[in-house]
């Protein structure tokens, strides 16, 4: 991957989110915010809710959703051994055909930890 991918996926991110905010739809600001609740500290820790969603993520094949994950659960003090088990979850429960998105984000987490 010759282009930084968290530049691009961050360029492609906040371009995109002014895109949905500014259809002013209120079902798409509701989901938003669900969003941003769910994975607000609560009974189960920031850091465990982003690697769930880190593993979700993998399994339904959404580069975008990896990055996302990969970045919060980082943020929220995940290390790479905490990555790695949660990404190999997403490897048993989904199986071979995760291996290329697997491959994808031990690929972002090296450039994530060379560039910060």
């Amino acid at each position: 991957m010759s282009e930084n991918i968290w530049e691009s996926y961050h360029t492609r991110r906040t371009e995109g989110n002014e895109k949905v905010m500014g259809q002013n739809f209120t079902p798409y600001k509701r989901f938003y915010s669900l969003d941003t609740l769910c994975y607000q500290e609560g009974t189960i820790p920031e850091k465990y809710k982003e690697l769930m969603g880190l593993t979700a993520s993998l399994v339904l094949r959404c580069k975008d959703c990896v990055l996302y994950h990969i970045e919060q659960s980082i943020e929220a003090g995940a290390n790479r051994e905490e990555l790695n088990e949660a990404m190999n979850i997403s490897v048993v429960v989904g199986g071979s055909i995760v291996i290329p998105e697997l491959r994808f984000a031990l690929t972002a987490i090296d450039e994530y930890y060379q560039i910060h």
